[in-house]
């Protein structure tokens, strides 16, 4: 027997018994369901993170034992990886994904192996799987999930692509765009989902001053993947929101993508997602207006795409403010209605709570005045919407009265170094000073999104909160450069934006490695080969000139040498009429490499979406140095989505400490932790199998602040 957590009827029935029982402990043998699955990411279509499970719970969580540890057998110790993957259990098979995006179908109690699918066939590429879609209809039962720019379908029971789909099992996510027709990157890391087998899909693009696709949504037959429909996430001449643009943005700009994927109301045919922001993301002087579709709450009709309706939370966006996670589908009762919601989670620390029907505001939104920009050509929004509750759940300015006082020597250090820096509220809009951001671009909430238990009408959502500073330059360009100098401007101009200038650089809470040392890892024809045809998380860069190619090559491998080339008659790709660059995101830490603001530095946070109110934030994360000294956790900067269970418990991994931890749900007190080997920058998920709940998380560290990768899936139990 096997039931699913999509059924929202079953999930209240347990609910509504595991609040009667007060979950004092384990429910009766003859009331145990023998399988549970978690079949969709984040346990439902609606993102819920939520399971009915009430075996394990505050009474006897600190019993958990660890079942198996599963090391995938792509890891390669030394190189930067992570694994973000949320596992699914459908009937009776769990589904993992690896460091190299393998799936491998496994036995749930035992991680005893059924089958793997390699996506690239042994080549040792990596990248990052957050999702794969279930799906099945009789005895057709299917995988899907991206790898680069392809969307794959994979036959659920034998692990082989199945060749009807696409081209011979893959779709091409460049193509059918509407747009030049140039291969850029377009990769899908988030959920898609499914309706009325429709495949509907978002993806991530490029937002650095390059061109980029556009992010548009659209719909896929999940039998042929034949397009159904496409909504053009930077309108088209004629479309709703064309007007909010430059009169010829939509056939430069790109961005305006669901790259933290969809949620579904499968009852109303609604499907909603939260946009990125429209490129370039740190001047939009060719973007003049408040570019719909780009940072919005998007609601569409799942069955033709067409607008249901929008709202922007972010105005022309200069900061990479982009939405990371589809908004979760929540029910509130306020004013003794119940009210069908959407609650979207931000950068910027805000919670926006809408009516899943109308788009509008539950507790109501401010537009309230901000700073103008001082960048030439740069035409800044002169309000921003500001949602009046819940209230903000991180910094919303850096003044010196938020430096750091973990000690008079860290505070006294970044007084000295803020001499040179310039400090203002939220929406400061970067200029050409170095400015102190807070919440970062990597700060409030991330692509994990939040949970939300229905018996309670309750969310519950992590949050980051360390400074960054940013700056913007001029981007000039002389009559004649040398090759390698030529090769150094492209590469800050285009390659920076995911790679650093030096050490590596963080998109999306994804590391890049650094390309400064590449040429102690391949040889030039290597490197060549992997610019123009991509490979793994790295897109295809055909569109740049054979020229620019070779002056990539000359600076990483430092070809000092006389050889001048002259720029003023060659339109190079990478500048476009992107006068303005920016320097990039810039950790910001004390001497001894602590955030220079006030802790806590991360935190979790339960909501009663009744009332908007903050039930209670505690610190999420500790280092162990300063535990050491006695200080209480400090928070850390964490990405990884919680779990809430109707056992009264909240996990979460996601911190930097490498720690899996479950949290009571009513006060917020850690009642059991497990120290894991990598940091768990992922969601967990939890399931019933042969009347035993288990909970499973990936711990494969990497990707955030420098941690170290691991290679290991840790899956927990009671001791039976």
């Amino acid at each position: 027997m096997s039931l699913t957590l999509d059924s929202s009827l079953f999930v209240l029935m347990l609910a509504a018994c595991a609040a009667i029982s007060g979950c004092s402990g384990p429910p009766e043998k003859s009331a145990i369901v023998e399988d549970v699955d978690w079949r969709r990411y984040n346990g439902d279509w609606g993102g819920a993170k939520y399971s009915a499970l009430n075996q394990i719970n505050r009474t006897n969580v600190q019993e958990l034992e660890l079942v198996w540890r599963f090391r995938v057998d792509d890891f390669v110790e030394g190189r930067n990886t992570a694994i973000q993957f949320n596992p699914l259990m459908v009937n009776g098979v769990l589904y993992l994904v690896t460091v190299g995006q393998k799936i491998v179908a496994m036995k749930p109690d035992t991680a005893k192996k059924i089958w793997e699918f390699d996506p690239y066939e042994e080549s040792g590429a990596t990248g990052k799987t957050r999702a794969i879609v279930h799906w099945e209809d009789g005895n057709d039962e299917r995988l899907f999930y991206g790898v680069a720019n392809k969307y794959l379908c994979i036959d659920a029971k034998t692990g082989v692509l199945v060749e009807s789909f696409g081209d011979q099992g893959r779709l091409d996510l460049t193509q059918n765009l509407d747009h030049d027709g140039i291969v850029r990157r377009f990769d899908s890391r988030g959920p898609a989902v499914i309706y009325n087998d429709l495949l509907i899909i978002g993806g991530s693009v490029g937002e650095g001053p390059g061109q980029a696709n556009p992010g548009h949504i659209r719909a896929f037959d999940v039998r042929t993947g034949e397009r159904k429909w496409i909504f053009h996430t930077v309108p088209h001449p004629g479309e709703y929101g064309y007007d909010t643009w430059s009169p010829e943005s939509y056939k430069y700009v790109g961005g305006a993508n669901a790259w933290g994927g969809i949620t579904l109301d499968e009852e109303r045919g609604m499907v909603f997602m939260g946009t990125g922001s429209a490129t370039y993301d740190h001047w939009g002087g060719n973007r003049i207006g408040d570019n719909l579709f780009a940072n919005c709450v998007l609601a569409l009709d799942a069955e033709t795409g067409e607008r249901i309706w929008h709202y922007q939370t972010v105005h022309h966006d200069l900061w990479d403010y982009d939405l990371p996670t589809p908004p979760t589908l929540i029910t509130l009762t306020k004013d003794g209605r119940e009210i069908d919601a959407v609650a979207q989670p931000s950068k910027m620390g805000h919670l926006f709570v809408l009516d899943r029907e109308t788009g509008e505001p539950i507790f109501g939104v401010e537009e309230r005045p901000v700073p103008p920009s001082e960048i030439p050509g740069e035409v800044a929004a002169p309000t921003q919407p500001f949602p009046i509750k819940p209230v903000a759940y991180t910094d919303q300015d850096f003044t010196l009265d938020d430096v750091t006082d973990l000690s008079p020597e860290s505070r006294a250090y970044v007084l000295e170094q803020l001499k040179d820096f310039k400090l203002g509220p939220i929406f400061t809009p970067p200029g050409f000073e170095k400015l102190v951001m807070s919440p970062q671009f990597n700060g409030g909430s991330e692509w994990p999104g939040a949970a939300f238990d229905p018996a309670d009408n309750t969310l519950y959502i992590n949050s980051s909160n360390e400074a960054e500073w940013i700056s913007m330059r001029e981007a000039k360009m002389e009559d004649e450069l040398a090759m390698p100098e030529l090769g150094e401007r492209i590469y800050q101009a285009i390659c920076s934006n995911c790679h650093g200038l030096d050490s590596g650089g963080i998109i999306n809470g994804v590391e890049f490695p650094a390309l400064r040392t590449v040429k102690e890892r391949l040889s030039r024809e290597e490197v060549m080969k992997i610019i123009t045809e991509g490979r793994g998380q790295m897109p295809s860069w055909a569109s740049f000139l054979e020229l620019e190619r070779e002056a990539i090559l000359a600076f990483l491998f430092d070809d000092r040498h006389d050889e001048m080339i002259e720029t003023e008659n060659v339109q190079f790709t990478w500048t476009g009429d992107i006068p303005y660059l920016s320097t990039g995101h810039h950790d910001f830490h004390d001497q001894d490499g602590y955030p220079i603001n006030k802790r806590p530095w991360g935190q979790l946070h339960s909501i009663d979406m009744n009332s908007g109110d903050f039930n209670w934030s505690v610190p999420l994360g500790t280092y162990a140095e300063l535990e050491a000294q006695g200080l209480p956790p400090t928070g850390t900067f964490n990405i990884g989505g919680p779990v809430v269970t109707a056992g009264g418990l909240v996990f979460i991994g996601a911190t930097l400490d490498e720690r899996f931890r479950a949290f009571d749900k009513e006060s917020g007190e850690e009642l059991w932790y497990y120290q894991m080997d990598g940091s768990g920058y992922a969601t967990p998920s939890t399931f019933m199998y042969q009347g035993r709940q288990y909970v499973v998380i990936a711990g494969g560290g990497g990707s955030i602040h420098q941690t170290p990768s691991s290679d290991s899936y840790y899956c927990f139990a009671l001791p039976e």
